[in-house]
């Protein structure tokens, strides 16, 4: 192929009469397919390896990060205690000391029933088949039998076996729950009490201005959102835990109470509380009435209820103002749930807020208002 001259494009190329691409000009080495394969390559496999480490060091990790969001979600209580004239130190002790009774109360709360429940495991499992099974004969598309539950791993003794060794896990995993317990709660008492200067530190590690603004932008974005939902969120689903109460004391359950202080924990868990909770009401249920109907009423009025708060109530509460991705949250739960078990899924939503709120406050095309960087 000639060009207008009548010399070839190759001949004009050697002569230097083309100029070569941007990245030639600017005296960079080209970049072909193999090599960006290769950069992915690396980037993937310290991906890999950065997440064994943090499956590895989830005894240390959990603590600290539990630490780390509880701290982030008090920001906005310990700004409020600073302004009053109350130094870090002693509000970081009163804060963790709120927080510590909150969960002693909770434990102190639930120690006797579930020491009950574990001294009449054997007799309640009894029950439950002897109350569960027959219903089975009713629905013969399931090709289900009572003669099913009488031999191999859903035998009798099996479960009664295996109930022992969950109690006996329970048992033995105590002392490293104390331990993490500790630890939490240390790291919490320090993050309050040195969480001006490191905020202060993280902002100066930017050397450019427009830098420092973005990372106070993102700060305070991530204060009020977590701050704002868990205020928001404690307030509705104690009224959650009040109308399951009642619910539970019209369907004749036992300990009321102690079902409406499992409603609102459970409800900060997205998807796994409401589920495990409304399972726990069916068996309840079918454990305190004869019949079906009456047995599945409470799990049903809980689970309507529920579903109202979450997706007429809640939204109605915080508008648009924090939005959040029901299928970021599921995924986030079933990752950190696989992490770090159940610490991971009460950290699930907290994580996936911050995220998010990072991921907005980056957008190029929103316009936020420049904070005054600290002196």
């Amino acid at each position: 192929m000639h060009d207008i001259s009548g010399k070839p494009a190759e001949r004009r190329l050697l002569q230097g009469s083309i100029e070569p691409d941007g990245e030639a000009a600017a005296g960079k080495p080209r970049r072909y397919g193999l090599d960006i394969a290769a950069a992915w390559a690396a980037i993937g496999i310290f991906f890999i390896m950065a997440m064994g480490v943090v499956y590895l060091m989830a005894p240390i990790l959990t603590p600290l990060c539990l630490a780390v969001v509880t701290g982030l979600i008090f920001g906005v209580a310990a700004e409020k205690l600073n302004d009053l004239g109350i130094p870090p130190l002693p509000t970081a002790l009163l804060l963790a000391g709120l927080f510590g009774l909150g969960v002693f109360f909770v434990a102190g709360t639930l120690a006797d029933p579930i020491a009950q429940l574990a001294a009449n495991a054997p007799d309640l499992v009894r029950g439950a088949y002897d109350r569960i099974t027959p219903l089975f004969s009713r629905f013969g598309w399931l090709n289900i039998s009572p003669q099913m539950f009488e031999s191999g791993q859903m035998s009798m003794e099996k479960v009664l076996e295996n109930t022992g060794s969950v109690l006996s896990i329970v048992s033995g995993s105590l002392t490293p729950a104390l331990l993490q317990g500790m630890i939490f709660f240390a790291a919490l008492v320090l993050f309050l009490s040195a969480r001006l200067k490191l905020r202060q530190m993280i902002i100066m590690a930017f050397p450019r201005r427009n830098q420092r603004l973005t990372t106070i932008r993102i700060m305070n974005a991530i204060d009020s959102a977590l701050g704002y939902y868990f205020a928001t969120a404690s307030l509705v689903y104690a009224a959650l835990g009040v109308v399951t109460a009642l619910i539970t004391w019209g369907g004749g359950l036992a300990m009321p109470a102690l079902w409406g202080l499992f409603a609102f924990i459970s409800s900060f868990v997205p998807f796994l509380g409401v589920t495990l909770m409304t399972i726990s009401l069916a068996v309840a249920g079918l454990l305190t009435h004869e019949t079906l109907t009456m047995g599945l009423l409470p799990a049903l009025a809980f689970f309507l209820v529920h579903l109202t708060m979450e997706n007429l109530i809640m939204p109605a509460v915080m508008g648009k103002r924090l939005e959040v991705n029901a299928f970021i949250i599921f995924t986030a739960i079933i990752f950190w749930t696989w992490m770090w078990g159940a610490a991971g899924a009460m950290l699930a939503l907290p994580l996936s807020i911050i995220g998010m709120t990072i991921a907005d406050e980056l957008r190029p095309a929103k316009r936020k208002a420049k904070p005054n960087l600290p002196g």
